[in-house]
């Protein structure tokens, strides 16, 4: 008897690269190969890395079209749910991929997601200029991807109290060189009242809502 394999879906409208570092792109050739992907948003800050050379010649050779991250865009996701890019708000070529990294807010119902890739303090410093209270958006969000995956460099007190998460999630790994996530920036979490998730200690994170309430999915 032929053996049933679970059924996958093949495509993937679109990938978001925060910015071009091994670290944060590194198993994207292997996805460009695997699925169809529609669009590749990215920051457009350049890296002289083997891995970015591999991504950009994949997205070259599949065809797939690429678009700019730029502060103002929207991405109707569908049912309400809505991805607004808070930044790159201008053309970062030459920037330090850190400083460019790509910034989005997700928002379905009254639950929303910040996202700030390895952003620095600098540049959290920069987006509460530009959002840090309504009408210019807000950055109040429930669930914080927290930046740089820990380190004290980022995730400063200002930007917290802004932010002001329910939930911190770090994604770091396990016994990883770096130290992250970094003590100060757990003390600032936890001062800020922040129920803080480790991927380095809990594995998998996965978190649904349905607008109103936060679950999280085995």
């Amino acid at each position: 008897m032929a053996k049933v394999m679970p059924f996958y879906d093949k495509t993937i409208d679109m990938v978001i690269e925060s910015h071009p570092d091994s670290d944060h792109i590194g198993g994207l050739p292997e996805i460009l190969s695997r699925y169809d992907v529609g669009v590749v948003m990215e920051s457009g800050v350049n890296s002289d890395s083997a891995i970015y050379a591999e991504t950009e010649k994949m997205i070259s050779e599949k065809n797939i079209k690429k678009v700019l991250a730029r502060r103002g865009t929207r991405i109707n996701l569908g049912d309400g749910a809505v991805l607004d890019i808070l930044f790159p708000d201008r053309d970062v070529t030459g920037m330090d991929t850190n400083d460019a990294s790509v910034i989005a807010k997700l928002v379905y119902g009254n639950k929303s997601f910040l996202f700030t890739g390895d952003s620095p303090a600098k540049m959290e410093k920069y987006l509460v200029s530009l959002n840090g209270n309504p009408p210019a958006g807000g950055l109040d969000a429930d669930i914080l991807k927290v930046g740089h995956h820990g380190s004290k460099t980022s995730s400063s007190e200002s930007f917290l109290g802004y932010v002001s998460p329910e939930y911190a999630v770090i994604s770091a790994g396990e016994e990883n060189k770096y130290g992250h996530p970094h003590t100060e920036t757990l003390t600032r979490l936890i001062q800020f009242g922040a129920n803080i998730l480790r991927i380095d200690e809990q594995g998998t994170i996965k978190i649904k809502t349905d607008g109103e309430s936060i679950i999280f999915a085995n």
